[in-house]
């Protein structure tokens, strides 16, 4: 081990990855990023944030139990629903909380944390991060990151531009604004809410 070499901390939004996933018409696979970032220095620890039904059936378990034994803390909240004044049922959870908590309270474990989202709610806490001298990557998608966000980071890494490294192969994602065919696969998968798309793309092939 180069005790020279820089500690790393993985901070993963589920949600916003899995959005950019959709965007970009391709499936991550969460090892190959884990092991990605990890080469660039210590791996600290990484943190998968995602939201989770209640109950919690088979398929989602077995999506945050692969996480697990991928090397990743995995921290959930339930997804809880909400009725609009139309009538229409969304179901939504942020974890905003848990990932800033995360950040703010591990520092002096890492030398660099490595942020994957776009979400500009995080332009404080990532100006907090390098006033306390850490470094901060962001990873995301250009059209999903905002320019604060962006600005505030040390540095910006486009995912995108990762598919040779990342891609999960054999299995694509419902694209959003590609123009790429929608065949009914395709139209079957974005009728599934997020968490169930999410597990049925991490299988026991792991």
């Amino acid at each position: 081990m180069d005790m020279n070499a820089p500690r790393i901390a993985l901070f993963i939004d589920g949600a916003n990855v899995y959005s950019a996933a959709k965007r970009l018409g391709w499936n991550f696979d969460h090892r190959k990023i884990l092991d990605h970032f990890a080469a660039q220095g210590t791996l600290y620890n990484a943190f998968y944030y995602t939201a989770v039904p209640l109950p919690i059936d088979d398929k989602q378990r077995r999506f945050t139990d692969a996480l697990t034994y991928m090397g990743y803390t995995v921290r959930t909240r339930p997804l809880r629903e909400s009725t609009d004044e139309n009538g229409d049922i969304s179901r939504r959870a942020s974890l905003d909380i848990e990932i800033v908590t995360d950040l703010l309270t591990t520092t002096n474990l890492y030398d660099t944390a490595v942020l994957l989202t776009g979400d500009g709610d995080f332009e404080r806490p990532v100006e907090v991060l390098r006033a306390r001298g850490k470094r901060v990557i962001v990873a995301s998608i250009p059209e999903m990151t905002s320019y604060e966000l962006r600005n505030a980071a040390d540095l910006y890494v486009d995912l995108g531009d990762l598919r040779a490294q990342i891609e999960r192969p054999g299995y694509r994602l419902p694209s959003e604004g590609r123009g790429e065919p929608r065949g009914p696969e395709t139209k079957a998968a974005e009728g599934r809410p997020f968490y169930m798309t999410a597990a049925l793309a991490e299988n026991d092939e792991r």
